[in-house]
């Protein structure tokens, strides 16, 4: 496994460990490191980059790292750790961004912005790859099922529907800034970042 997945590995899940503590001593981590919305008066800077650092619920973490796995092995290995890195860290600003200028939301949590922005490199470059997902009994190619969770992600983000706590526009902020940004790596044909 290459050296920043595994970090990042390694720290999402000791810091979901902390936040499981610190909320136990009623002295929540989130007040700190979520990222809250402009209106809510909690906003604070770093917030942009920390809320990619904490999670909710098992299942959050769970599925944020099997993806980061899977995914993020390939493109460190591709790129190397230096464009990986700072190729992950834009993805997850620009889908802080996205969440605050657009989003309906009051806080918000999850490494789900980044880890899309890694989604849509991946079916930019390795395109016709197929991919199993649960419940799904054939392989679908990247080009094609990598879109469709983010149209998904779309309709979520627009229909606005009570009780959905997910953040669509971080995920679809951090998918675009992925896209835009791989394909500007491709095109320029530059050593950015590295």
């Amino acid at each position: 496994m290459p050296p920043v997945v595994k970090n990042l590995l390694a720290i999402n899940i000791v810091i979901w460990l902390a936040q499981l503590f610190f909320q136990s001593q009623d002295m929540p981590l989130e007040i700190w490191g979520a990222l809250w919305s402009l209106e809510s008066g909690n906003f604070k800077i770093w917030q942009v980059v920390t809320h990619m650092f904490l999670h909710g619920p098992f299942f959050h973490i769970l599925f944020n790292m099997f993806t980061l796995f899977i995914f993020g092995r390939v493109l460190e290995n591709f790129w190397g750790s230096k464009r990986f890195i700072n190729f992950y860290l834009i993805c997850g600003i620009a889908a802080a961004a996205a969440q605050l200028f657009v989003g309906h939301f009051t806080v918000a949590v999850g490494a789900s912005g980044a880890i899309m922005g890694l989604m849509a490199a991946f079916a930019y470059l390795f395109p016709n790859t197929e991919l199993m997902f649960m419940f799904i009994p054939v392989p679908i190619k990247a080009k094609f099922a990598i879109p469709a969770l983010m149209a998904l992600d779309l309709f979520g983000g627009i229909a606005n529907v009570q009780g959905d706590n997910v953040a669509h526009f971080a995920h679809l902020g951090g998918a675009v800034a992925g896209f835009l940004l791989v394909l500007f790596w491709n095109k320029s044909n530059r050593n950015t970042f590295y």
